[in-house]
């Protein structure tokens, strides 16, 4: 009888190193993928930072509850766009399948492949996970060009206010139809 020599904590019995599997032997979890993707994420806000300071730019001393709120809704509907419209489609397709029609005209993708692709693909298919890299893009953007930055929140906060129009205006005629 052949025993795994790979326990579930990673331990590997053959030269005594770590396996670095995820969770467990069975886990397909692409820890070394998200590392990556923080990585990324890190690496650009620090850049973003440096770059910020050496050109002399200013942080705001507060930014108003408004603008925070305003924020909040831009990177809602962003994220929601990003990973749900059937149009940004094209950025998702190369980590995700189609599985499904989600509500109203969205769609539901599912990440596929291993690794760095499947650690993408569990980005672009969350809105959660999105929307963190939303904030930062426009948290760096208010940094640099807030005017620009709540001219396109608003933008996209109209958007939002549109989607709940369509939603309660849906409701209304359901309601009234039967």
């Amino acid at each position: 009888m052949t025993t795994n020599p790979v326990h579930e904590d990673g331990h590997d019995d053959r030269d005594g190193h770590e396996t670095h599997q995820g969770y467990g032997a069975a886990d397909a979890t692409p820890l070394v993928g998200y590392a990556v993707l923080a990585g990324v994420f890190t690496a650009g806000i620090g850049t973003f930072t440096a770059v910020a300071r050496r050109r002399g730019v200013r942080l705001p001393d507060r930014v108003p509850p408004w603008d925070v709120a305003l924020l909040g809704t831009a990177t809602y509907k962003m994220s929601r766009v990003l990973t749900r419209a059937k149009i940004t489609s094209f950025v998702r397709a190369p980590f995700t399948r189609r599985a499904g029609q989600g509500e109203a005209a969205e769609v539901m993708d599912e990440p596929r492949g291993s690794g760095v692709q499947r650690a993408v693909g569990d980005l672009v298919a969350c809105p959660f996970c999105t929307a963190a890299w939303v904030m930062g893009a426009l948290v760096c953007g208010y940094a640099v060009a807030p005017r620009a930055t709540r001219l396109a929140s608003a933008g996209l906060g109209a958007l939002t206010v549109s989607d709940f129009l369509h939603y309660a205006w849906t409701w209304t005629q359901q309601s009234t139809e039967g």
